[in-house]
């Protein structure tokens, strides 16, 4: 039996990346998986993916910024499904700028995203959750929320989320709602591109990690796994760094 067998997600920014990893491995533990994201094809493509291997999955168009969409991937849930049991707040952008180079303009889309669509995300679902008897909320942050980021708006948004996910924690233990955080370091995706794309960048980040190694979006999503299963079902407001190593000089 899967790990996650009779259970319903939504995964946002689940076209592809991290997300789509997310939602590939938890379908093969069984899970129904909303994949929610702005991008259509790419995203009709991963839902075909998982169907093709027996897995049961479907697309929704999601832009986490807009509170309308929340609520259609929501109700599409329930519809096809019949409830909800699991969150991945997974979409997320980078901006590799300090305060100074920062926009107010770059400042507030880059929160409308990682912070704003985090709050509807959550607030979203909560009542689907209790509907179910409970859930498991898994919010993606990132070691910028925890120690300090040359990216100055994009550190603190992954700050907001890692203390947003304390408080729905606080909030909605008793209705056996549990929400938790994930703080990945450096992982082989296309938004750090930039920063690992070049030898010298690339070893610039093994350098700085204990592990030497550069994860993959799989060594997430094992994590993400985990506490969106029962496994981790005395685990709420906790924050799992998978980082190599790096947090912890």
């Amino acid at each position: 039996m899967g790990r996650l067998s009779g259970k319903v997600a939504i995964i946002s920014g689940g076209a592809r990346g991290q997300g789509a990893e997310e939602a590939r491995l938890f379908a093969s533990e069984g899970a129904k998986v909303i994949i929610g994201d702005i991008l259509d094809s790419e995203g009709i493509q991963v839902e075909s993916e998982i169907v093709e291997r027996g897995g049961q999955a479907k697309f929704v168009r999601l832009d986490v910024s807009i509170e309308d969409d929340w609520s259609k991937a929501v109700q599409l849930a329930i519809s096809e499904y019949g409830k909800l049991d699991i969150l991945v707040n997974n979409a997320g952008i980078l901006l590799m700028k300090g305060v100074e180079d920062t926009s107010s303009e770059e400042w507030d889309y880059l929160h409308n995203i990682n912070s704003k669509g985090v709050f509807l995300g959550s607030k979203a679902v909560i009542s689907a959750m209790r509907e179910s008897g409970g859930g498991s909320i898994v919010n993606i942050s990132s070691i910028a929320g925890l120690i300090g980021s040359r990216f100055s708006a994009y550190g603190a948004s992954k700050g907001l989320v890692r203390t947003l996910t304390k408080s729905i924690a606080v909030n909605h233990g008793h209705e056996n709602i549990r929400c938790n955080s994930v703080h990945p370091g450096i992982i082989d995706t296309d938004m750090v591109s930039e920063i690992i794309g070049s030898k010298e960048g690339r070893d610039l980040q093994l350098n700085r990690t204990p592990l030497n190694v550069i994860a993959n979006s799989r060594d997430v999503a094992f994590g993400v796994l985990y506490l969106a299963s029962d496994e981790s079902r005395y685990v709420t407001g906790s924050e799992l760094v998978i980082d190599g190593g790096i947090t912890a000089q």
